[in-house]
């Protein structure tokens, strides 16, 4: 039955990421690694795609060149599509469209001014999908497109259903956490939290809407000694009551189905945005590709990788795709180069024991990269977003 279970799984999660738009909004806090990698024009990085909205972040603070990576076209298609209405729109419809999830003109402008920037997988993307975009009604959003768009829709109807969402929403107006605090456990724990919603999130289907893999799913359970819905419950609860939530757009983006102007990701305020329109956003590069495939292709080298939680998926099952794609890595790594990334586990166990070739000789990762465990413990608890069980700050070892 396990076994059944976890063919099962699979076939979902592979189903849903191979057929779909997954992500529509970063679920990383671009604040936190900003804090960390000390961009500036001499450095180059290249990450995971996701949504695009953090490397828009990044490109705030002016790297040489960003190479954005994923595998799913679609999430390039989002990012070449938030690309090309910062070159072409003005900050009123660029924020109508990414800030509040559309506009009824979307299409006039997607055929006038943003198709003819966008590759060809892109173009043939939103020609069919440019509905996305199209608000027919004022309750229409972008942001309820894609399986995490899904979730959160359903997320939002469950808290409205519940007579929690409207309290929901006002937590990101108080001041002070004790505020917050009394209104999470005089109001909205107990009424969230109930049986039927804790067997919900437990499921496959829920996990993968969400992106998480059956191996990101197996770390989080070994290494917390809890399930799926009682980490989640953990992690809600640091959110609402340990953590000001006036400016957590990641929560609310989920409530709310859109951004408000004074919760939104950096790249949609009006200094910024100006900011990119004047040329910053030119050193965005996507690439539609596993990261270890452009890393071999590449010729150049780079001061940042931003794995995001990606390794989680490939530790179980592919070992030895994870072998590879470090192999790649450090090739690809200058001196002193620094890795980021995430996990759904308390502690990541599989990196360090990896044996690449470095250097004409045999050695383990793990034995290559020092590790800054003490701000990466100081500034995990800050994340905004917080459904990861753990954060790594990594360099290459002069």
């Amino acid at each position: 039955m396990n076994k059944l279970s976890n063919w099962a799984s699979k076939k979902i999660f592979t189903h849903v990421h191979s057929n779909h738009l997954v992500y529509n909004t970063c679920w990383e806090d671009p604040r936190i690694d900003r804090t960390v990698m000390a961009l500036d024009s001499t450095k180059d990085i290249v990450m995971i795609t996701s949504a695009g909205c953090n490397a828009l972040d990044y490109a705030l603070d002016a790297p040489r060149s960003i190479h954005a990576v994923d595998v799913n076209f679609r999430q390039n298609a989002l990012l070449e599509l938030k690309i090309a209405a910062i070159r072409h729109l003005d900050y009123e419809d660029f924020f109508s469209l990414f800030g509040e999830g559309g506009h009824p003109s979307f299409h006039n402008w997607y055929r006038s001014m943003l198709r003819a920037e966008l590759s060809s997988d892109s173009r043939d993307y939103w020609d069919s999908h440019g509905f996305f975009f199209s608000r027919n009604t004022p309750a229409d959003s972008f942001y309820h497109r894609g399986t995490t768009g899904v979730f959160g829709r359903l997320l939002a109807l469950y808290c409205r259903l519940n007579g929690i969402l409207e309290t929901a929403l006002r937590m990101f107006e108080l001041e002070d956490l004790k505020a917050q605090r009394d209104l999470y456990f005089g109001v909205i724990r107990d009424r969230f939290w109930r049986n039927g919603v804790k067997r919900a999130l437990g499921t496959s289907l829920a996990m993968s809407l969400i992106g998480v893999p059956l191996a990101q799913r197996k770390h989080l359970e070994e290494t917390c000694s809890q399930g799926i819905a009682d980490f989640m419950e953990e992690c809600m609860e640091s959110v609402f009551t340990r953590i000001p939530m006036t400016d957590n757009y990641f929560w609310r983006l989920y409530l709310a189905g859109r951004y408000s102007r004074e919760c939104c990701p950096e790249y949609l305020k009006p200094s910024n945005f100006e900011r990119l329109k004047n040329g910053l956003v030119d050193c965005i590069q996507t690439h539609t590709c596993d990261l270890t495939s452009f890393l071999q292709a590449y010729g150049g080298t780079f001061s940042h990788f931003v794995l995001l939680d990606h390794m989680d998926w490939l530790s179980t099952q592919e070992n030895h795709l994870l072998q590879k794609e470090w192999q790649s890595s450090l090739e690809r790594a200058r001196t002193g180069a620094m890795f980021l990334w995430r996990s759904g586990g308390r502690k990541v166990d599989f990196v360090d024991p990896l044996c690449v070739n470095f250097q004409g000789r045999e050695q383990r990762v793990g034995d290559l990269l020092t590790y800054d465990f003490a701000t990466a413990d100081r500034l995990h608890p800050l994340d905004r977003v917080h459904t990861y069980g753990s954060f790594y700050i990594a360099k290459l070892a002069s």
